[in-house]
């Protein structure tokens, strides 16, 4: 469902420097469950004409207006540019997609 929304032509898809930062993070620490190079997620949303969403600070005084369901800083993160933005964040993450707002859980 959620490659749909991804593969039509008609949606921009962006994505926030918050998740190259949370996947530097997890590849650096080696961690066994995440083996995504950075480098090469990047270079592919470019390849894909992914459009880079700014974290700006209304994005941060957004993050405080979010009620305490999720722990994931990063995701939060997301969640307060899709409001924000006016955006819709997919997500596979349950407990993520729980917050009222924009989310579609593919």
């Amino acid at each position: 469902m959620g490659s749909s929304y991804i593969l039509d032509e008609a949606n921009m898809l962006y994505s926030s420097p918050a998740s190259i930062w949370e996947v530097v993070i997890k590849y650096q620490l080696g961690r066994s469950d995440f083996q995504t190079n950075p480098a090469r997620l990047l270079k592919g949303l470019v390849e894909n004409d992914c459009i880079e969403l700014p974290i700006t600070a209304t994005h941060m005084l957004g993050v405080g207006g979010l009620p305490n369901i999720h722990k994931d800083p990063f995701d939060r993160v997301l969640l307060a540019q899709a409001i924000a933005e006016g955006c819709f964040l997919l997500t596979a993450d349950k407990v993520l997609a729980q917050y009222p707002g924009p989310i579609i859980l593919v």
